[in-house]
């Protein structure tokens, strides 16, 4: 097995295929990085930050646009690499030794697979990178005093539901504190206080009349009635209960998993954040799709040159754009399972991508 992937012309096309995809994936990122300096940058100079400081929160957003642009980056490269492969008769060549299109193309198939793993890999990094990258360029400011009706979710897997918060006072009204847990040993809890205040020295929050659940099982649960109950776990300065919660892109697949879950539990709509959570996995996949697709779609026209390269790229990576957008607003609305709906774009281009692969004279 080893051997059948060290042979000459594998390394040759898949050199030659990570060449473009290299060039590619970096040079679009430095693009669009270019772009938006450009439009942005009166408005940070206004703020008094500095060039380099201004560099190093770009720097901060290249995973994001990276791992945006990714799915376009292996398309490109699969449709100029087949591209001069075909202008030049080299698949004709390799035809005519008895290695089919198929197998001629199995390292790029290779490339792409290794592409989706780095789209991945960019995927778990972007979140922590683009709040760093907010915090560098000041794109997020708290300055409320109040804030009502909201949902807090918590590292600790607990989540807060207050209907409303006073950060100068350090008071709350309506508070629900809730965990969820897996039986006696680390049960499920509920904690609902009319009030809650704040002590400054102790770091901790303290609820005032109301009540306890333990929820050790179907038949151990019980209620107690508190006037006042002192949680050393709610501990949140009420500076952090009034910052603005965090966008999807700022949240990992785990992270986005419990804030939706919390979400839920609060009876909030959350059909458009599920979609996105699933878009952090089906964007990266689309990346050897996407491959299947273009691979056939070079072999088409063998003069065509550049301008066709660009031409079929530049379409299929619009149409691939707005079929996401078209998808993303279906799921939004519920009228497919969110899920569902993040990977349809993907589905569509496999199977027209494999209907295109099996009719290639190969």
């Amino acid at each position: 097995m080893r051997r059948r992937w060290l042979k000459p012309l594998d390394r040759y096309v898949f050199i030659e295929y990570l060449k473009i995809l290299a060039a590619t994936t970096v040079g679009f990122p430095v693009l669009v990085t270019v772009i938006d300096i450009t439009e942005k940058l009166d408005k940070y100079l206004a703020r008094q930050l500095s060039l380099p400081v201004i560099l190093k929160g770009y720097l901060m957003n290249v995973p994001y646009t990276m791992g945006l642009v990714l799915p376009a980056a292996v398309l490109f490269a699969t449709v100029f690499a087949i591209g001069g492969f075909t202008r030049h008769s080299e698949i004709t060549a390799a035809k005519a030794s008895g290695i089919s299109f198929h197998r001629f193309i199995r390292p790029i198939a290779v490339g792409s697979a290794i592409a989706t793993l780095l789209g991945l890999l960019l995927a778990v990094v972007t979140p922590d990178a683009n709040a760093r990258r907010d915090e560098i360029l000041l794109e997020k400011k708290s300055d409320l005093n109040n804030r009502f009706n909201f949902t807090f979710a918590t590292e600790e897997s607990r989540t807060y539901t207050i209907t409303t918060a006073d950060k100068q006072r350090g008071y709350l009204e309506g508070v629900v504190v809730e965990r969820k847990g897996n039986g006696g040993d680390f049960p499920s809890y509920v904690f609902e206080g009319a009030t809650a205040a704040y002590n400054v020295r102790r770091g901790i929050w303290t609820l005032r009349r109301g009540a306890a659940h333990v929820l050790l099982g179907d038949s151990a649960n019980f209620t107690m009635q508190f006037d006042s109950l002192r949680d050393r776990h709610f501990k949140e300065e009420p500076a952090h209960l009034m910052s603005n919660p965090r966008a999807p892109d700022e949240m990992g697949f785990r992270d986005l998993q419990k804030y939706i879950a919390a979400m839920e539990r609060s009876g909030s709509d959350v059909n458009q954040l599920r979609v996105e959570r699933m878009l952090k996995v089906a964007i990266p996949a689309t990346c050897i799709i996407i491959m299947l697709f273009g691979a056939p779609l070079a072999t088409s026209n063998q003069r065509g040159g550049a301008a066709y390269g660009i031409g079929v790229s530049l379409a299929t990576t619009i149409v691939f754009l707005m079929l996401v957008q078209l998808t993303q607003a279906i799921g939004n609305k519920g009228l497919v399972v969110p899920e569902l709906a993040a990977w349809l774009p993907g589905i569509a281009f496999g199977i027209v991508g494999g209907i295109l692969l099996w009719r290639v004279r190969t």
